[in-house]
């Protein structure tokens, strides 16, 4: 259950390694496992790399153990105390044993939570209850694109001698002698650009997807719009900080919710008013959809080609690869895979996790691409 936490911390953007989560387990052991705050200190003390991650270790922390314990008891309060206070803490529990009296091995918690399974479960079969758990996992996640060395430099201790710094020091000091100034390119994530199909078919998927682009939106460059008949930009309405108010301000946006799927037309209108201008251009592309199409299969194809020649990477998240059995048989979807170089699945949590990883460089995707487009 603790590993599982720290993973949920890595997808929301966290740097922790395998040092951090050493050390986390081992703080755990120090303190008690069966006490939230005890766990809460413990990881914020040791997998935190600056004030800049306290904000999002505290959303992931609340939604990963928001749910009830399995042995019937009340969940620990959500206010945490503001320091640890080890000798005054009260528990429901067995009194603590001394140390002597542990079992070796790896710290075990009482703590459980379903969100561990919750990840691999498909997003259409969930009941209300987990659909709320999910939605406060979505809104933790982050989406960033790959790095990309940019035109400006900054000043740096290692890189390229920079002439101008280094006459201007040498000045300074009247012609003495001085350390060489150096510099390096900048590196700036890429645009990421999802287009996510809210069609009748993917209705079941909707409002999951639409929440992680809203989390990818709050996250860094991103830009969304839906796709079904219309094409309509939403990023400004993904741009409320609380999800809920985002998502009432998108279904008042979006005219064609449930509707049919004209995806050639759709992603050539968006070539044409925002790709082709530079939108698209050097950026992670995301389709998120079941490759369901109406309107011509051969002209999906062809605009898919010219979002391919634009893009840096073409991805393609489609909710029903993870069924059994499964074959990019739709004409849509066997039209536009030729032109795709990451298809992944999207159907779950963990499965909007491995976008993410994807959409960061991983390069598993491509393979899974490759061996698509052969089946």
């Amino acid at each position: 259950m603790l590993l599982g936490f720290v993973r949920a911390l890595r997808a929301a953007g966290l740097d922790a390694g395998s040092e951090r989560l050493y050390a986390f387990l081992r703080a755990v052991d120090v303190l008690r496992p069966g006490m939230r705050a005890d766990v809460y200190w413990a990881g914020r003390a040791t997998l935190c790399g600056g004030h800049d991650d306290l904000e999002r270790y505290d959303r992931v922390f609340a939604a990963y153990f928001d749910a009830r314990v399995a042995s019937g008891r009340r969940p620990a309060r959500t206010a945490l105390p503001p320091r640890p206070r080890l000798a005054t803490r009260q528990t429901t529990t067995a009194p603590r044993t001394t140390r002597d009296d542990r079992p070796s091995g790896p710290p075990t918690a009482t703590l459980a939570s379903s969100a561990e399974v919750l990840r691999h479960r498909d997003i259409a079969e969930l009941n209300a209850a987990e659909r709320a758990q999910l939605r406060r996992l979505l809104a933790a996640l982050a989406l960033h694109g790959q790095t990309r060395r940019s035109a400006r430099r900054r000043p740096a201790r290692r890189g390229d001698i920079d002439p101008r710094r280094t006459v201007r020091q040498w000045l300074r000091r009247g012609g003495e002698p001085a350390p060489l100034q150096r510099n390096a390119r900048v590196e700036r994530p890429r645009r990421v650009v999802l287009l996510v199909d809210v069609s009748g078919s993917m209705a079941p998927y909707a409002d999951a997807l639409l929440r992680f682009a809203h989390a990818a939106v709050r996250g860094g460059r991103t830009e969304v719009f839906t796709v079904g008949t219309r094409l309509t930009r939403t990023t400004r309405e993904l741009s409320h900080r609380d999800p809920d108010l985002a998502m009432a301000a998108l279904a008042e946006a979006v005219p064609d919710w449930r509707g049919g799927t004209r995806l050639g037309e759709m992603l050539r209108e968006f070539l044409n008013r925002w790709g082709q201008r530079g939108m698209a251009r050097g950026a992670v592309v995301v389709l998120l959809s079941d490759g369901w199409e109406r309107g011509d299969p051969e002209l999906l194809g062809a605009q898919m080609r010219r979002l391919h020649a634009l893009a840096h990477q073409v991805v393609w998240a489609n909710p029903r690869k993870a069924r059994p059995g499964y074959a990019p048989l739709a004409a849509g979807m066997a039209a536009a895979l030729p032109s795709v170089d990451a298809f992944v699945e999207g159907h779950s949590l963990a499965a909007l996790q491995h976008l993410a990883a994807v959409v960061r460089g991983a390069s598993d995707g491509t393979a899974a691409a490759k061996g698509a487009q052969h089946a």
